[in-house]
């Protein structure tokens, strides 16, 4: 069974956003009988609240004292809803409709990563003497790529990491060589991705 937490992300909300889901939560805590005695009251949450709208709103004609005090406004609810959440998320003992009933959100029990994509190569430039850099799309959720290169009918050599889909570089290649080049991205749940279909380049 999965162990919902709320989520505290409502802190990097801006101040508007901030503001609708402390209005959510004053709502959601308001007679609910599964949360009778929060730390910050129904009644202290909704005047922080509202001291933070009056502060939004005073911020409109601009000044550093207006914004000065916006911001205190905004840290004082903030830290009133994290304290809320806090017993919130205690109090409901990882009961999910009891949580959400509260206004407070919870954060994603998905720790699962992705399968990687394919590498798709689109294409292959001579760099320096000796040297193919490997044109690749990005690939979502992908840590960095793998690379490996032959030459004729050889076997390819042992893997190379790459950081980026932009630095796949082949280098110490011998000109007048047509190689051919494979590319896998890292990461994800299964470790790496495919390898791409092969290309082939002849190295200057």
């Amino acid at each position: 069974m999965p162990q919902y937490r709320v989520a505290l992300a409502f802190a990097q909300l801006p101040d508007t956003a901030l503001d609708d889901f402390a209005g959510a939560v004053v709502t959601g805590l308001t007679g609910n009988a599964a949360f009778p005695t929060p730390p910050v009251t129904v009644a202290q949450l909704s005047a922080l609240q509202t001291a933070f709208e009056n502060a939004i709103a005073a911020t409109a004609q601009g000044g550093t004292t207006a914004t000065a005090a916006k911001n205190d406004a905004r840290d004082a609810l903030v830290s009133a809803l994290r304290k809320n959440a806090h017993y919130v998320e205690i109090t409901a003992d990882n009961d999910l409709p009891k949580i959400l009933s509260s206004g407070y959100l919870t954060a994603s029990t998905n720790r699962a990563q992705s399968t990687l994509d394919q590498v798709q190569i689109i294409g292959v430039d001579n760099g320096l003497s000796g040297q193919l850099k490997v044109r690749i799309n990005p690939v979502a959720n992908a840590k960095g790529f793998d690379g490996r290169i032959k030459s004729g009918n050889a076997d390819y050599g042992a893997p190379i990491s790459f950081p980026n889909s932009k630095s796949v570089l082949f280098t110490d290649l011998t000109p007048g060589t047509v190689y051919t080049m494979q590319v896998r991205a890292v990461g994800g749940s299964s470790g790496t991705g495919d390898w791409s279909d092969p290309t082939s380049h002849m190295a200057t």
